[in-house]
């Protein structure tokens, strides 16, 4: 009977053990799938933010003195261009990286950088009267959005309204 006894204890910890190691798989499964949507959903907010910053120059009118902050902020950074259209330079100048922009069958307005590391336009003669390129502080710009056909913005482009 003690046989007995200890075989009954013995097949009662095997099976217990069988059983919390069971669940134990289960749950880290279910945890890894939950890591990666996750993971995945936390991508997605990270791109939403950093296009969020562009949506203040979603078709909004800006001063002269929000052109040229948005040039000392965006004129550097990679793949990005940034047109200024005045009064006294209806061809506009480009800023950072010049883009080609080019429209879809659909009418859709794409831009592509033409040149990656080549930088153009020079933020200084936005600030001097006797240039072409000057930015009158107090102007009023006409502010549209550039992206590429993966819906990432490429560029900014302000016209003097």
């Amino acid at each position: 009977m003690n046989n007995a006894s200890s075989a009954l204890k013995v097949a009662a910890g095997i099976f217990l053990t069988i059983a919390l190691i069971t669940i134990v798989v289960l749950l880290f499964i279910s945890a890894q799938e939950a890591t990666k949507t996750a993971q995945n959903n936390f991508a997605d907010i990270q791109t939403e933010l950093s296009q969020a910053a562009f949506t203040v120059y979603d078709g909004t009118t800006i001063s002269g003195s929000q052109v040229t902050n948005a040039l000392r902020k965006y004129a550097d950074k990679d793949q990005f261009g940034i047109q200024v259209i005045t009064g006294k330079n209806k061809g506009g100048q480009w800023y950072g990286n010049e883009l080609n922009i080019s429209q879809d069958l659909n009418n859709e307005s794409y831009g592509s950088v033409i040149k990656t590391n080549e930088k153009v336009g020079n933020i200084n003669q936005t600030m001097s009267e006797k240039e072409n390129q000057y930015v009158n502080p107090s102007g009023k710009f006409k502010a549209l959005i550039v992206k590429d056909k993966s819906n990432v913005v490429r560029g900014l482009i302000f016209q003097q309204s």
